[in-house]
């Protein structure tokens, strides 16, 4: 066989994209989940990769590629059979082989949101091996390998149904088997909102995975060395940017109607869901399927996250199922709507009949069952044998601490338990005895407070909104008040903060953002700073802030070691 450069580059690099996938997935979920979970999250999307390909070359390639009968493939352990039936003209065997393991990578790794915050981790790498052996490559031969669905001319280009309606069904069994997350919802069954921690993650994460779509569809084609694949390549390039950003423009509009604010995270979850909806017919369809496609995903996942949420109950923390799932299926059976006729048999809509359309439904439907059913069986195995559900103390305190023995995964932003054993004495601070040293050559006083001929202390503590923090401060500064400790809290007054929605789900806490300023004054008269504080802080609404004032009994400096008035001034 005579390889052709330009079509093996053009796999490898559509390869290396779609490895790059993991980062993307990796991102979002972690993103839309809390912190205490991040570190978790990050491993399994690792292990779906690192699990998956040793196991795809073990036994899953031969099951989806083999030359074996119409329901699977061959058993070939570590690929050692003739594959020169189904290889990409000019693409050698192991180019085409790490194509689809990242393929079979992505696929397991959907998986992982649906299932974040209460998934034992042991457990989940079981699963990640059982999607990459067995589940992925059977239903995957049916479509990609010269099964029976492909025989009657099912069409799944890149993969709405054999990747992502795969990876979303197992998501959706996985999430209805382990329950939802503690606290997720109330004694009358009614859904708490759980705020992801990191909305950057999640949008860094979106634009990853839509720039690394362009080669998980673009380079299905296979190859380049052709004006027909040449042609291929650049409307599939162009429907899938389309139905992604149709699929955005669609949900910003809907969520603005139904939430009376566009919802960020359901908008960003559109992107996805667009692109997952064209992946089975964008080389099959033309601008305007691609624009129809998107819209119907556009609001479809809005009303399908609603529908998991809130009816069926099934948690789901970043909407996966919605996204993967239900949009996978409804791309593939609307291809059967809106193909032109130029790659595939011609759909319903455009002179098609009905043909098509039935194969579509048949081969979505087919692959449903099929996966549903084992994946259930394994779930079930691992729930009865090794358990499925993280401890409910485990849960509570993060999967990142009883997992992975991860205190946290931002240790760099926030304060550390000291976790120090009697092992490590020699590393453990030793407390001071006797009397606590002073910086010399520092005059010390110890004036105990409210003594007479002292003077008083005050504590002036203000709320205030973040927006006039600035010209507070400067206020503050100019009576001569140097000295502030500065925090940003949440909270609200009588008006109960402004409502808030998450995926459809009003945030119950109801808190806003305000910022914390507390001071401790002697010299400075406090009725001049409170009247002060009043003029740079009103503007007559609701949400002003708050002025509170305390006694304080004494103010010492921990370095000097002096008391009163003194520890109070700047100047030493």
């Amino acid at each position: 066989m005579s390889y052709s450069a330009v079509n093996t580059i053009w796999v490898l690099v559509g390869a290396a994209l779609v490895f790059f996938m993991q980062a993307g997935f990796s991102l979002c979920e972690a993103g839309f989940t809390r912190a205490k979970n991040t570190g978790n999250i990050l491993m399994k999307n690792l292990m779906d990769f690192c699990i998956g390909t040793p196991a795809f070359w073990l036994v899953g390639f031969g099951l989806m590629f083999g030359s074996g009968s119409a329901i699977f493939g061959t058993f070939d352990p570590m690929i050692r059979g003739d594959y020169s039936h189904i290889l990409p003209a000019g693409v050698p065997l192991w180019a085409f082989t790490i194509f689809q393991t990242v393929f079979c990578a992505t696929s397991a790794t959907i998986v992982s949101g649906a299932m974040a915050e209460r998934t034992k981790f042991s457990a989940y790498c079981i699963y990640s091996a059982a999607i990459s052996l067995l589940i992925y490559p059977i239903s995957g031969h049916w479509v990609w390998g010269g099964g029976w669905i492909s025989q009657l001319g099912f069409h799944d280009f890149a993969g709405s149904t054999a990747v992502h309606m795969v990876g979303g069904i197992c998501a959706l069994i996985g999430a209805k088997i382990l329950g939802p997350r503690i606290g997720k919802y109330d004694k009358d069954g009614k859904p708490r909102a759980i705020l992801g921690h990191n909305l950057t993650f999640a949008a860094l994460g979106v634009f990853i995975l839509w720039f690394c779509w362009f080669g998980f569809n673009g380079a299905s084609t296979v190859g380049m060395d052709s004006d027909a694949l040449v042609e291929t390549a650049g409307r599939v390039f162009f429907n899938t940017n389309m139905a992604a950003a149709v699929a955005c423009c669609t949900t910003l509009i809907f969520t603005w109607i139904r939430y009376k604010k566009p919802d960020v995270s359901m908008t960003y979850n559109a992107a996805l869901a667009g692109l997952v909806g064209i992946t089975a017919g964008c080389d099959a369809v033309d601008a305007v399927g691609a624009v129809v496609i998107g819209m119907v995903c556009g609001v479809l996942v809005v009303l399908s996250v609603e529908f998991f949420d809130k009816v069926a109950k099934i948690d789901d923390p970043v909407g996966a199922i919605s996204v993967h799932c239900v949009c996978g299926a409804v791309g593939t059976i609307l291809t059967g709507l809106f193909a032109t006729g130029v790659t595939t048999e011609a759909g319903l809509f455009y002179g098609g009949g009905i043909h098509f359309l039935t194969v579509q439904i048949i081969g979505v439907v087919s692959v449903a069952v099929y996966v549903a059913i084992v994946i259930t069986i394994v779930f079930l195995a691992i729930k009865h044998t090794i358990g499925l559900r993280a401890d409910a103390e485990d849960e509570i305190a993060g999967l990142d601490v009883s997992e992975h023995g991860l205190l946290t995964a931002y240790a760099g932003f926030s304060m550390v338990p000291d976790t120090a054993t009697a092992d490590e004495a020699d590393t453990v601070p030793v407390m001071v005895t006797g009397e606590t040293p002073v910086a010399e050559a520092v005059p010390v006083k110890k004036v105990p407070s409210f003594e007479e001929g002292t003077p008083k202390f005050t504590k002036i503590e203000i709320v205030c909104k973040e927006s006039r923090f600035e010209v507070l401060k400067s206020a503050m500064m100019k009576l001569g008040i140097t000295g502030m400790t500065v925090s940003h809290v949440l909270g609200c007054g009588v008006q109960k903060g402004k409502p808030e929605y998450y995926r459809g789900v009003q945030v119950e806490a109801n808190l806003l953002p305000k910022v914390q300023i507390e001071m401790v004054v002697s010299a400075v008269p406090v009725r001049k700073v409170i009247e002060t504080a009043k003029k740079v802080l009103y503007t007559g609404h609701i949400g002003d802030g708050k002025i509170f004032v305390y006694d304080v009994e004494n103010v010492v400096k921990v370095r000097t070691g002096e008391e009163g008035f003194d520890a109070l001034q700047d100047v030493e």
